[in-house]
């Protein structure tokens, strides 16, 4: 691990940096506008709202204390395609998702970011899921899920609301199956498409059902559900992990939960019972596939929001965040010019450190790994990659390094993945290459406050 953000040999001009830093902090402002005018509510605001107005927090307090923490999460990535119109109204939607730390009470938020009309939810549910491929419940851990006491909640066009507190008992390592019901047509709807976790569908307001008959239409999406947060004496933080397919788990084995994500938080676990120094942390999925550091996809707002742009919602309201790890670049280099110039990127990526260290969090960034022999590989993206790696490498940018590169790359062929971990596409790493990444992490690395200032 390399430590230190100071200047050095290696680092581009003082006025090429500035002039990249004004640029950068213009695309921030425009992004942020374009968002804050498509949304009604951000993550700060743990408050359900509903048609009379905004009604108070539903925190009723459970049986034990503890610490709230991010037990699972996901960015919400675009609108889905054909639910303009009516969303999925009449039907139930059952997320299916798997929790990186235990707790004794949960609450979840629920996001409208893409949708145009105010999306109603009647009904909703928690329960702890019968089986590691099932829609159905175990019974006796059938709650009802209220928003400021009330079982129905409007959250308007571009909002995004939390529920109160369930009680209920939460294991680490977990199926949770969260449902939503909404009999107004609303669209379109807010999803995340790569979840790599089958959830289902049901004809009917079946939020309460236990058994799994209804839910005959099995889905790759998570649908409304952003966040699952629990009240834990396993962990007193969370870690995000922001980036792009890579960090989504893209090409992993579906329902295994095998994304280098699930490999950190399981270690994390595994320490947290053995008396080792190590944060008492769980994790949170912040990757989108196809994510850019720098460039957003069309749409107010945008399909697959950039990092920058996204950053504040997806990492720094998360739930009682402590460090995030980003791992992104990798698409601005295969989407840049031939000749494009690395300091954008590392301009970018400064601008996310200086963000997280202005809230006190730690900020461990990842090396570009090795994408020779995909389609879109080039001797001069290559060289770019190579160029911004060294500089990351350096020290200049992040607290701490993860070298995925080193930890990947064919030693024979450094441009490209090592076979045995590569997917066969070149570009994302296959499950035993997640586990080499979940592996490689410094668990230390993840502690301590953002450096201060000289």
């Amino acid at each position: 691990m390399t430590r230190g953000r100071d200047g050095g040999a290696g680092a581009p001009p003082t006025k090429h940096r500035a002039l990249l830093a004004a640029i950068v902090t213009l695309i921030v402002a425009i992004s942020a506008a374009i968002y804050a005018g498509a949304s009604a509510d951000d993550g700060s605001r743990d408050h359900a709202l509903h048609a009379g107005g905004r009604l108070p927090r539903g925190d009723a307090a459970p049986a034990s204390t503890g610490a709230w923490v991010g037990a699972w999460a996901t960015a919400p990535a675009a609108a889905e395609p054909g639910t303009e119109t009516t969303g999925l109204a009449g039907r139930s939607v059952r997320n299916v998702v798997h929790t990186s730390v235990g707790g004794t009470g949960a609450r979840i938020t629920l996001s409208n970011l893409y949708g145009q009309s105010p999306l109603t939810v009647t009904h909703a549910s928690i329960a702890l899921a019968a089986g590691p491929d099932t829609a159905a419940a175990i019974a006796d851990t059938m709650r009802r899920l209220t928003f400021g006491g009330s079982a129905r909640v409007i959250i308007p066009a571009g909002g995004q609301v939390m529920s109160d507190t369930a009680r209920l008992a939460i294991p680490y390592g977990a199926n949770v199956l969260v449902t939503t019901y909404s009999p107004i047509p609303s669209g379109p709807v807010t999803y995340h498409p790569q979840a790599r976790q089958t959830s289902y569908l049901a004809d009917g307001d079946r939020t309460a059902d236990v058994t799994a008959v209804a839910y005959t239409t099995p889905t790759p999406y998570w649908r409304y559900l952003t966040a699952l947060d629990v009240l834990s004496h396993e962990a007193d933080g969370t870690v995000v992990a922001f980036g792009d397919s890579i960090t989504d788990g893209a090409r992993s084995q579906s329902d295994a939960n095998h994304r280098w994500t699930d490999v950190l938080a399981a270690r994390l676990h595994e320490a947290a019972g053995d008396g080792r120094d190590t944060p008492r942390y769980s994790v949170v999925n912040e990757g989108i596939s196809g994510n850019r550091l720098l460039t957003s996809r069309p749409g107010r707002p945008a399909d697959n929001p950039s990092g920058l742009s996204r950053f504040q919602r997806d990492v720094l309201e998360r739930t009682n965040v402590k460090a995030v790890v980003v791992v992104l670049g990798v698409n601005d280099v295969l989407n840049s010019p031939e000749l494009a110039d690395r300091d954008a990127i590392l301009t970018g990526l400064r601008t996310l450190v200086d963000r997280a260290h202005a809230r006190g969090l730690r900020v461990v960034g990842a090396t570009i790994t090795p994408f020779g022999g995909y389609g879109g590989y080039t001797e001069a993206r290559e060289t770019m990659r190579q160029e911004v790696n060294e500089e990351i490498r350096s020290g200049r940018v992040f607290d701490t390094v993860v070298d995925f590169d080193k930890a990947l790359r064919d030693p024979y062929d450094p441009r490209r993945m090592r076979s045995d971990y590569d997917s066969g596409d070149h570009l994302h790493p296959g499950d035993k290459g997640y586990a080499r990444m979940g592996a490689v992490i410094d668990l230390a690395a993840l502690k301590g406050a953002a450096p201060v200032k000289a």
